[in-house]
């Protein structure tokens, strides 16, 4: 292909921020906010990458065997593992990566990027087996995370990859479910303050962990999925005091998400109830978590304050971004309230549906 453009949606997390790396289940939706990858085929055997956005600027050279991938250097090691399936660039290209994600906000501009690399490399240059939204979601999770052991999870790149509004189950074999309702009203407002991802993750993953762990020395048959928050003080006798506060939190997470869940199977999307259980969810994070900043909290309550009808942060937190979820018509006096609180900026959003490809044949 002579002239190739990719893009990829950012995603928010609606449900299950700090789950999925305990395999557990996320409701994530791709927001309408894109990184754009525009690729024209050169002669020169090597891919000439300009990031404008950042100021950086890298060639790879194709006539060169990958022998080994640095941390954090998600582009090659995204084609170290494309090699396993038969993707093999042989020609290059001039590359442009850019757009109107905000970086190291929450709203997963790097998956973004890696999803359309992925999607770039298997379109210019094929691959041994069907090319689908969930294999290209796998491969990109498969890059940015499990290539050199990071702690993040894989919602992210499943809702970008996929699109739309997902349920998607996080464990060794993903399982989702994509929703198509009408969720009108949302809100994504920058805190301005970088998320600290790597050392939250790792941080509240290890002690969610340890607490788990614990019951299994007791029980070994133990899942998380199967408790209760009634069921919860019976197991917390397992859990060191220390560690009680992120088991408890798991629980309630994993309990706000499920009936979160019951309310975007019902054939007409409630959206009082969605705003009510993202405000619960919220609260988790919050306040067993410790994942806000006062920023964060002052930009939350000022939404709420003006009708919000739910409001939480998104991911790793310490930093980032929150979704709102604003009434009917109601989208800019929430915005306002918003940046009134010291917001670096806050804007109306739409669920996106997914990847687009546009490509031209020599």
């Amino acid at each position: 292909m002579r002239d190739i453009v990719v893009q990829s949606p950012g995603r928010t997390c609606l449900f299950g921020d700090h789950q999925d790396y305990l395999g557990l289940p996320v409701i994530a939706c791709a927001i309408n906010r894109h990184i754009t990858l525009r690729a024209t085929k050169n002669t020169k055997g090597k891919f000439c990458i300009d990031k404008p956005d950042i100021g950086e600027y890298r060639v790879i050279y194709l006539d060169s065997k990958i022998e080994s991938v640095e941390k954090e250097d998600h582009l090659l090691a995204a084609m170290k593992i494309l090699e396993n399936y038969g993707c093999r660039p042989d020609t290059g290209y001039d590359i442009s990566i850019s757009g109107n994600i905000a970086i190291n906000a929450g709203t997963s501009s790097s998956s973004a990027v890696i999803v359309g690399w992925i999607q770039f490399l298997l379109t210019a240059f094929g691959c041994d087996r069907p090319i689908t939204k969930e294999f290209v979601s796998r491969l990109a999770y498969e890059a940015e995370v499990e290539f050199h052991g990071s702690p993040g999870g894989k919602m992210d790149h499943y809702s970008i990859g996929i699109g739309n509004i997902i349920y998607l189950e996080t464990g060794n074999r993903p399982y989702y479910e994509v929703f198509h309702a009408e969720l009108s009203g949302l809100v994504v407002a920058e805190s301005g303050i970088p998320k600290q991802t790597t050392g939250v993750l790792g941080e509240l993953k290890e002690k969610a962990m340890l607490a788990i762990n614990k019951v299994k020395e007791k029980i070994p048959t133990f899942d998380i999925k199967q408790v209760s928050k009634k069921e919860f003080p019976d197991y917390a006798n397992y859990v060191p005091d220390d560690l009680k506060v992120y088991f408890e939190a798991a629980v309630l997470n994993y309990d706000v998400t499920q009936r979160a869940l019951l309310e975007f199977r019902k054939p007409r999307l409630d959206l009082e109830a969605i705003g009510r259980l993202m405000n619960e969810h919220h609260f988790v994070l919050k306040e067993y978590l410790k994942i806000t900043l006062p920023l964060i909290d002052n930009m939350i309550d000022s939404a709420l304050e003006a009708g919000a009808l739910g409001a939480k942060i998104v991911g790793s937190g310490r930093g980032g971004s929150i979704v709102v979820l604003a009434g009917p018509g109601e989208q800019q006096k929430v915005i306002d309230a918003i940046k009134h609180a010291g917001a670096k900026d806050a804007y109306s959003v739409q669920v996106d549906p997914g990847v687009i490809i546009n490509k031209s044949k020599e």
